[in-house]
């Protein structure tokens, strides 16, 4: 399966409720679109459902003709429950088929819906293979059993990476990741490539609007950068345009939600519009500053109040043990 050079993401983040994410799907839709990446956690399958319904009884178009994408939640990798959460979608979302289901996170953390930075779930535990490749042959089985035709990962990072896919029966068809200028994540990013899995970008804007929950103060905005403004400008565009056309040429895939019709339609036809010339794709290459914005602080356990613990950002996966009510981090 290829897939479309953009897409369109529906997370509405704490800002857009279901109505406002349903109509920009719509829109999107019939103004071309023909990549949606949803997931269940978001709450707005079952609107999103109503516009494709709608779609392929007008004839605008086939379910054959879109790809569409979902995640399983954390809180559904217990034995049984990915299938049980895939068919919910499925049935949310009106269509027959999945053409590609990821596993949202690689862990069963969770967290209640518009919580804060400091929240944390007392049944959050840090990641263990034998956990990942339990839900994981759950997701092998859906492909098996023809409800999905493909299975990815999201959120992963090297070591994570390395550890599963030796042990995975069908190895992921992509990975979804926060990818953006300022955050390329180019170790991670080659690996995919090596392995012929397909990369899914997110927060390809640099998510400007992103939960509260999510924003520190050192974090930098990628359209305000003084070499991207300059690009933009050179053209008449907004910068967002020029950080898409980055990653269009860069050949993975940018999955940026929009909610106004005039900015839809300017990220739908960015690849028509702007070319990067190869000196400027020099110049955004040296943007990446590892600007991670999506820190995922409320999915640490108790023991571990720091959002680097996720990540393997010492270039391994740690080892945890719980003790006294709390997990602790082995010293290596």
């Amino acid at each position: 399966m290829n897939l479309p050079i953009i897409g369109m993401g529906t997370f509405g983040s704490d800002k857009y409720d279901e109505a406002v994410v349903a109509h920009a799907v719509d829109y999107a839709l019939r103004s071309g679109c023909r990549l949606f990446d949803c997931a269940s956690v978001y709450g707005n399958e079952k609107q999103i459902g109503e516009v494709f319904e709608k779609a392929f009884k007008e004839g605008v178009v086939k379910r054959e003709d879109i790809v569409v994408m979902s995640k399983v939640w954390n809180d559904m990798h217990g034995e049984g429950k990915v299938a049980e959460s895939c068919r919910q979608t499925i049935e949310d979302l009106r269509v027959k088929y999945l053409d590609v289901y990821f596993m949202h996170w690689p862990f069963p953390n969770y967290h209640a819906k518009g919580c804060d930075v400091t929240s944390r779930n007392a049944d959050s535990k840090p990641f263990f293979t034998e956990d990942f490749i339990s839900a994981w042959r759950q997701m092998e089985e859906l492909k098996r059993q023809g409800l999905v035709k493909e299975i990815a990962v999201s959120n992963m990072t090297v070591p994570k990476m390395k550890a599963v896919l030796p042990l995975c029966e069908i190895k992921p068809f992509a990975n979804e990741m926060e990818l953006h200028p300022t955050f390329q994540q180019k170790e991670l990013y080659e690996l995919c490539k090596a392995e012929g899995i397909k990369i899914v970008g997110y927060c390809p804007l640099g998510s400007p609007n992103r939960p509260e929950r999510d924003r520190t103060a050192e974090d930098i905005a990628d359209t305000q950068l003084p070499e991207i403004v300059e690009m933009a400008e050179k053209r008449g565009c907004h910068p967002a345009e020029i950080c898409l056309a980055w990653a269009i040429q860069k050949g993975h895939t940018p999955i940026p939600f929009a909610s106004k019709e005039r900015n839809i339609d300017k990220n739908l036809s960015v690849a028509d519009r702007i070319r990067l010339s190869e000196e400027e794709m020099k110049i955004m290459e040296g943007l990446d500053t590892d600007n991670r914005l999506i820190k995922g602080q409320v999915f640490l356990w108790k023991g571990s109040d720091d959002w680097r613990d996720l990540w393997d950002e010492d270039g391994k996966i740690a080892e945890w043990q719980f003790e006294k009510d709390k997990w602790i981090k082995k010293e290596n």
